[in-house]
């Protein structure tokens, strides 16, 4: 385009200038319109990441809360006030706030003494002359029977499960009691045929019958990994990649040593294994990479 001022051109240079700028905006506006349109998609794109992310973390935070309100701890005729202060104190150590207690002793101070910080967990314990009692008033969905006596083909209603697949398999979003025995009997027959599965924990044969506090710190912990995670950040675990390029800098180090082949290989195979054993975290992966480099370029300079 021929602005006033400018110098005066022939009339073909003139239509060639003319056309080369056209060309030029209309390329100009052709990049515009794409760069606009790699963003819209880039900032689409954060957006449903971004909305996945809550998506996952509300779901999280679901699972939790019903973790929390839907599991119930049942103690069946407990004997020593003090036990129940021991369970309360496990169950808070694992973020279970549901005690029941069946036909209890009398709540001296021991039961809360023994609580420690899980003495609101005794206060707030709901109290039941029997198990139909409790199962009828909170409309329980599923019983888990707890025991340390299992059985086999000849008593089906303590062929158990282990404590891990309890926790892999439970659903929290239905209403479940786990139910502990008598100290000294356990449950009956009857009560853990009542009960839709029976969890046990594998000890040895000599003495297999475990403190109660020690038995549900076990089974509240299989509960509590799988449906919670380390309140810390930067302990996920490295990935493939993350560990290739680990396996390649020490392929290139060990190479750059002057040892026979079979040597670099058993070498590089050994560093493999223990990169797998390790299970390594993604901060540590990044870390180790890090030493690596430097130590490949070190011996680069020499």
């Amino acid at each position: 385009m021929i602005k006033i001022g400018d110098t005066a051109v022939s009339e073909e240079q003139v239509v060639e200038t003319t056309t080369m700028d056209s060309s030029k905006q209309k390329e100009e506006s052709d990049s515009e319109k794409k760069s606009t349109s790699t963003k819209k998609a880039k900032s689409t794109g954060q957006s449903r990441g971004t909305a996945r992310a809550k998506l996952i973390k509300d779901q999280e935070e679901k699972e939790v809360s019903l973790f929390k309100e839907n599991i119930y701890i049942v103690f069946v005729e407990c004997e020593t006030p003090g036990n129940i202060g021991f369970l309360a104190r496990t169950m808070a150590n694992f973020g279970l706030k549901n005690l029941v207690l069946i036909n209890p002793p009398t709540l001296t101070n021991e039961a809360y003494y023994q609580a420690t910080h899980g003495k609101y967990i005794v206060e707030n314990a709901k109290i039941y002359s029997t198990l139909d009692e409790f199962y009828q008033s909170q409309r329980i969905d599923f019983k888990v029977a707890s025991t340390g006596m299992a059985g086999g083909s000849y008593n089906l209603s303590r062929i158990p499960i282990r404590p891990e697949e309890l926790g892999k398999s439970m659903n929290v979003s239905n209403k479940i009691a786990i139910i502990f025995g008598r100290e000294g009997n356990g449950l009956t027959n009857k009560e853990i045929e009542d009960c839709d599965i029976c969890v046990s924990i594998p000890t040895d044969p000599t003495y297999p019958i475990m403190n109660i506090s020690h038995a549900a710190a076990i089974i509240f912990y299989e509960l509590f990994r799988n449906k919670h995670d380390y309140g810390a950040e930067g302990l996920d675990e490295s990935t493939d990649l993350e560990k290739e390029f680990l396996l390649n800098d020490m392929n290139d180090i060990i190479n750059s040593l002057d040892i026979p082949d079979h040597k670099k290989r058993n070498g590089l195979k050994t560093f493999n294994n223990i990169i797998s054993r390790a299970f390594i975290t993604s901060r540590e992966a990044h870390t180790f990479k890090g030493i690596l480099r430097r130590l490949k370029n070190k011996l680069g300079e020499e």
